[in-house]
């Protein structure tokens, strides 16, 4: 089994359609997919919803996506060719106690690919792939904390140059492959056949 996982360093950046790009451009790879919500404070990770609820079953939600044209994140990796779409929500900093359940999924799966940074507290992926777009300032802590650990990077139209980003240095991702992403094609020919490369065996 092969783990691929897809992160980046904040929100509305293309993560999700990376993963979507992915899967179907490697189809026949029998892709479980895992969306990963932490959600701060005051907010429920069972829905999304606001709430100041404190009760065990609230701390985290587990739910198998099961159309693929619901509109949710999860429904779009079934319409791209995965096997099998999960979606999970935990409390912002508590992921360690959905793990029991994403590896029970995980010893299922045939190969999965998880959009996160922050399960890479936890596993040691075959491949982990860091989308970054140089235009949008903010940057996620857990992006930052894994960024030497790319084994990729994904960047609109493949150039880094000089980003917005405060005290992140380029250093992080010295002679790591960086890979174009675009509209359209936010997983190139190159960067697939990398993917392929990289997960022989």
């Amino acid at each position: 089994m092969a783990i691929v996982v897809v992160g980046g360093h904040t929100r509305n950046i293309g993560k999700t359609s990376v993963m979507e790009a992915l899967i179907a451009g490697t189809r026949g790879m029998g892709w479980t997919a895992f969306k990963i919500t932490q959600f701060g404070h005051g907010v429920c990770s069972a829905n999304g919803e606001a709430c100041d609820c404190e009760t065990a079953e609230h701390t985290i939600a587990v739910s198998e996506e099961r159309e693929s044209a619901s509109g949710t994140d999860s429904s779009r990796y079934l319409a791209a060719g995965a096997e099998r779409s999960f979606w999970v929500r935990t409390r912002q900093g508590q992921l360690a106690e959905a793990m029991p359940r994403i590896r029970k999924e995980l010893e299922r799966a045939g190969n999965a690919v998880i959009e996160s940074n922050s399960v890479m507290r936890f596993l040691r992926p075959d491949l982990y792939v860091s989308v970054l777009d140089p235009g949008v300032e903010d940057f996620k802590e857990s992006a930052r904390y894994f960024l030497d650990r790319a084994d990729a990077v994904l960047v609109p139209d493949g150039v880094i140059g000089t980003p917005v980003w405060k005290g992140v240095s380029l250093k992080l991702v010295a002679g790591t492959p960086v890979f174009a992403m675009r509209a359209g094609e936010y997983c190139s020919g190159e960067f697939l056949d990398f993917v392929r490369e990289r997960l022989k065996g």
